[in-house]
């Protein structure tokens, strides 16, 4: 292989021994800390006093798609072009979920690595990302393999680049609403590093236990206890770990543990008429049941006759919203693609979330008291290294970082240390 890649305007090392990039799905900081706490997380507590631990900023919106997509091309969604998990497709006029590869405007580091010799392994928890991420891939094996949790059963060599998924792993098929859902992917990933040994890995979780559960909380807890003994496992194989997230998480509820919502598409139909706004929520995927398609995050179409900076006034005046800002102000504030984003964008405080009309959700699936992202106040992710790396003071750690410190700061220790 080349001493290096270069993909999106960064260079990377090629890894001197395998690296493996994890992205656990909503792990705001806290969550490592209170496991390592309570003493179920031997490996992660090694890794807090002897390697990394920083915290870095996430992508706005702090959502699924648009961060996975920055962690593994190195760059925003101004770059890469997927700004949600959802949107209004300019090019069709529809509401789709960002799931296609079309969508993607760059390769990802994957690809880079692979056209230079790479073995890659990719394995997420939802299907929805397993398109983007693996977009440019020779799937193949001894060359790259792509699939997710969800659908392990239905992997072949042709589609994954894998078949005999289930059998590998050990595990049955796991429910898509399940802690066994992210378990399977971390125990796919050390029996693909124990039987393939891939040059780069990179392992996606869902957030299912962190929408439901805080910080330091039983269930929490003990699902770190599991992602620590895998890690461990991939730690003792001599892999470099880097883990991020993609967004943090808070609780979105009033005191009687209801959704605290702003229904945005009810206000515009006030103060414009019936259906003349259209408001998009990016946190919009086929899996609700945790968390309603309520998120922090939303964009509005206005019709051309509309005041934007009226609709503005009127939006700030709203309790509970943090941000109204319009489109070009937006993108430059939070890196992101202005064809793909509304006249406005609003952001909605801690606590807050934003739907469209009450009528249109179905929060039946809350079991407990809403947790969710999408804002400014879920960007605060964890940067964990298992090996010692210098950042430099004053610089603003991004969660698509991980990859230059695993690759380059990483790397730069070792051979300093030989």
């Amino acid at each position: 292989m080349a001493a290096s890649v270069t993909v999106n305007g960064r260079s990377y090392r090629t890894p001197e021994a395998p690296v493996v990039i994890v992205c656990v799905d909503g792990s705001e900081p806290g969550y490592v800390e209170r496991a390592v706490e309570a003493g179920v997380a031997p490996f992660l507590g090694r890794v807090l006093k002897t390697g990394t631990a920083a915290v870095g900023d996430s992508v706005v919106p702090t959502f699924t798609n648009p961060n996975n997509l920055s962690i593994v091309t190195g760059a925003p969604p101004s770059v890469h072009g997927i700004c949600g998990n959802y949107f209004l497709d300019p090019e069709s006029g529809k509401e789709v979920m960002m799931n296609d590869a079309k969508f993607l405007r760059v390769d990802t580091i994957f690809k880079a690595f692979q056209d230079a010799g790479a073995r890659i392994a990719v394995v997420t928890a939802k299907d929805k990302l397993r398109g983007l991420l693996g977009k440019g891939l020779t799937l193949a094996p001894g060359r790259a393999c792509s699939f997710s949790s969800e659908k392990a059963d239905k992997a072949t060599l042709a589609e994954n680049g894998i078949d005999g998924v289930l059998q590998l792993v050990g595990k049955p098929l796991p429910g898509v609403y399940s802690a066994e859902l992210s378990e399977f992917v971390f125990a796919a990933g050390v029996k693909l590093m124990q039987r393939d040994r891939p040059d780069v890995m990179y392992l996606s979780t869902t957030d299912y236990i962190q929408h439901k559960h805080a910080p330091g909380t039983p269930v929490a807890n003990a699902f770190y206890k599991m992602m620590d003994g895998y890690l461990a496992q991939l730690d003792a194989m001599g892999c470099v770990i880097a883990l991020t997230a993609d967004h943090g998480m808070n609780a979105k509820h009033d005191a009687e543990g209801k959704p605290d919502v702003i229904y945005l598409q009810d206000h515009f139909d006030a103060w414009l008429g019936a259906g003349m706004a259209r408001v998009i929520l990016p946190i919009t995927d086929p899996y609700v049941v945790h968390h309603g398609a309520l998120g922090s995050f939303a964009t509005v179409y206005l019709p051309k006759s509309a005041d934007a900076a009226a609709m503005i006034a009127k939006l700030k005046g709203l309790d509970g919203v943090e941000a109204a800002l319009p489109r070009k102000e937006a993108c430059r504030r939070f890196e992101l693609p202005e064809d793909r984003m509304g006249d406005l964008v609003v952001v909605s405080t801690r606590h807050k979330v934003l739907g469209t009309a009450a009528s249109r959700h179905d929060l039946s699936g809350l079991t407990e008291p809403l947790r969710s992202h999408g804002g400014i106040s879920e960007q605060a992710v964890p940067i964990l290294l298992n090996r010692k790396v210098a950042i430099a003071a004053g610089r603003r750690l991004r969660n698509f970082d991980v990859f230059d410190l695993a690759l380059n700061a990483a790397a730069a220790v070792a051979r300093n240390a030989a």
